[in-house]
């Protein structure tokens, strides 16, 4: 079920009046909210709820297990055993098939006519999301973070609707200790929820999908067939695009948890705006580069050991991190580019005898950044490569337009103005009284609709993660 449709906005309304209704009472609303969420997946496959059900009772008997053992190797031996089942239930899931046609090839390569069993395995929506925060609960139980939940809280952590498919990735100790009292309806951020469900809205639908539409899937499907300044646009569009479409979600998902009475973490602070790869890490998806942090980089050593090590951890975080996005090499290399980046930025970081300017800094950012998502985006590395290599052949720009150019420019150039005003500017619109907020909410719903095409709304780019 996508958030900008008929179907969601018809469940959500029922959904957000019932749940004000029951907030008080905790042992209706917890069993209420948990069938609504499981209706919400099963709108994408009934099946689906089945592995949701088997991930959160396999994680809470883990838990479990390692809340009631004293013995420390035998939690870390329990908590290595449930964090094995959590990464080969998403393998099985996400990567067979591609590791399965890769060792094809390779042992067809070598003359070995022992070929791996292919197998259509359906990808269950946001699995990563859910293994990943499943796996966030096991781990701090196990390092005393927090204490084991109950089973119907730990159901409702890992499957609550707003977040359930592309995050953000909100972590155990942040989500579930909200579960613990009932919330009140007269305390809710009303302003603050519809604000960010416009801002999101328009960002996805009035800017993602039109930037896809016109000129971001033409290019990429088929690059070979535009010349230079189409497809310098194109990069720059997809850009914008993917942003305005993951941070459009996210900023959906946190407007909506805002309405139900919960509070989720920032997932986007302006990324275009940095001057190193570093600052965009902290800016861009920023739950997922805590989750990285976390449980991968500090684990692997983190920055103790000398600057090998720590670039070799670097860029198993990187690689790693843009595995995760999916089974196939673009995302591999996006992640070797964003790790390359930053182990270069490390190593130089300090013996940098002079500072470049900050727009010149910012420049070589941003662009190695578009660069990284031409990977990212190609259906193939192949593709990829035709795409670069048009970027040498100049010639007519076919798929200029005001509107393309304007939503470029303005999607990058507000990331680069002072925050303090337009953070004024929202504060200001969350103030204004509910019925003006309902109105504005109206009419923005009215335009979007407007800029949709006959084809209907397509999923968020995050989904397929």
């Amino acid at each position: 079920m996508v958030f900008p449709t008929v179907q969601f906005a018809i469940f959500f309304p029922i959904v957000l009046a019932l749940s004000w209704a029951l907030m008080k009472r905790q042992g209706v609303w917890k069993p209420f909210m948990l069938a609504a969420s499981y209706l919400f997946y099963a709108a994408a496959n009934p099946l689906f709820c089945l592995l949701i059900g088997g991930v959160t009772l396999a994680n809470q008997a883990a838990s479990k297990l390692i809340h009631r053992s004293d013995d420390e190797r035998r939690r870390k031996r329990i908590v290595i055993a449930a964090v094995a089942a959590n990464l080969a239930t998403l393998g099985v899931f996400k990567y067979y098939g591609f590791f399965a046609e890769e060792t094809n090839a390779l042992l067809d390569t070598v003359g070995l006519g022992l070929p791996l069993p292919l197998a259509a395995i359906a990808l269950p929506v946001g699995i990563s999301f859910i293994i990943f925060q499943a796996i966030s609960y096991t781990v701090d139980v196990k390092r005393r973070v927090i204490e084991p939940a109950s089973t119907i809280d730990l159901g409702l952590y890992l499957s609550f609707f707003p977040h359930l498919v592309a995050g953000p990735i909100v972590r155990a100790k942040e989500f579930i200790p909200q579960l613990a009292k009932p919330r009140d309806p007269s305390k809710v951020a009303v302003g603050a929820g519809i604000s960010l469900i416009v801002i999101g809205l328009v960002k996805k639908v009035a800017i993602a999908d039109y930037l896809a539409r016109e000129i971001v899937d033409p290019v990429f499907g088929v690059p070979q067939a535009y010349q230079a300044p189409d497809v310098l646009l194109a990069s720059y569009a997809y850009a914008v695009q993917i942003f305005c479409d993951f941070s459009g979600y996210t900023d959906i998902a946190i407007g909506l948890a805002l309405l139900m009475g919960f509070v989720f973490p920032q997932n986007f602070d302006r990324p275009y705006r940095s001057q190193t790869f570093r600052e965009f890490w902290r800016r861009w998806h920023m739950t997922l580069s805590r989750f990285l942090r976390d449980f991968l980089y500090i684990p692997l050593g983190g920055n103790r050991g000398g600057k090998f090590k720590t670039a070799r951890n670097l860029m198993l975080t990187m690689v790693l991190g843009g595995l995760w996005h999916g089974a196939a090499w673009g995302f591999v290399l996006w992640g070797a580019i964003h790790g390359g980046a930053l182990v270069i930025e490390n190593v130089f970081r300090d013996r940098m005898r002079f500072s470049l300017p900050g727009w010149l800094k910012w420049a070589l950012v941003f662009h190695i950044v578009v660069l990284a998502w031409i990977p990212f985006r190609a259906p193939e590395l192949s593709l990829a490569a035709t795409f670069v290599s048009r970027l040498a052949d100049w010639g007519p720009a076919t798929l200029w337009s005001v509107p393309v150019v304007f939503a470029v420019v303005l999607v990058i150039g507000l990331q680069l103005l002072p925050t303090k005003p337009v953070d004024a500017l929202r504060v200001r619109f969350e103030g204004l009284h509910p019925a003006a907020l309902g109105a504005s909410m109206a009419i923005v719903i009215v335009l979007v609709t407007a800029t949709v095409s006959s084809q209907g709304v397509p999923p968020f780019i995050y989904f397929q993660f």
